[in-house]
């Protein structure tokens, strides 16, 4: 068995932002992520209780290097100053390389 290496980029955000990463992967070509909601604590405290619009989600998205560079910048600098955002990148194997 051979595993390829790319990418896994994972975004935990205010529910307000998925619309505008889902917008931002799409603009890239990139059509394959996962969603899930999400709760936990940080600087902002406490998420997942009360109103919809106050749930997190993590977006995990498998990609080639070549283009994470573009996505990673295009989300840091559109959506960090008016959301809540943690974004990190995780080195991973697949066995279809086709698929991203």
């Amino acid at each position: 068995m051979k595993l390829y290496p790319v990418k896994l980029l994972t975004i935990t955000c205010e529910i307000l932002a998925q619309k505008n990463i889902i917008e931002i992967l799409s603009k890239h070509k990139i059509t394959g992520y996962t969603t899930y909601e999400v709760s936990g604590s940080g600087a902002r405290g406490l998420r997942s209780e009360g109103l919809t619009n106050e749930k997190n989600v993590k977006i995990e998205i498998i990609l080639r290097e070549e283009k994470l560079q573009d996505v990673v910048e295009e989300v840091s600098r559109t959506l960090f100053a008016n959301f809540a955002v943690v974004l990190y990148v995780s080195d991973v194997g697949v066995l279809r390389t086709e698929k991203f």
